[in-house]
């Protein structure tokens, strides 16, 4: 398999990055939850400040996971399933080789023990 990862501008490798985080992990769970809404809200529901919050949204979304968009004073965020599907394709396609991989072994293991005598 290649990496293919790579060739799409690094998506799935920034989106691995991003949810190497628990607190960024927790947050999508929110949002997912919740739908739109502000880092103050988000902030109410872990053990970290608003400004961590914001930090940790920021790195969301760069990697594409989610977008803020701003309402007079406050930003709102939701998340963006697209960066998630990309990378769930590379984890199927890259699951898909290996259980092609390890069934040629199976088949190499079953012929060399058929032929044992």
């Amino acid at each position: 398999m290649t990496d293919g990862h790579r060739g799409a501008g690094g998506e799935v490798d920034s989106v691995l990055a991003a949810l190497a985080d628990p607190t960024r992990r927790k947050l999508l769970d929110l949002l997912a939850a919740q739908g739109e809404t502000t880092a103050t809200k988000l902030a109410e529901g872990l053990p970290v400040s608003r400004q961590a919050v914001v930090k940790h949204l920021a790195v969301l979304d760069a990697a594409g996971l989610v977008c803020g968009n701003r309402a007079g004073r406050e930003v709102r965020y939701a998340v963006r399933p697209a960066a998630l599907d990309a990378t769930a394709r590379w984890m199927a396609a890259l699951a898909a080789d290996w259980d092609r991989r390890l069934a040629a072994v199976k088949r190499i293991a079953e012929a060399a023990e058929q032929d044992t005598p």
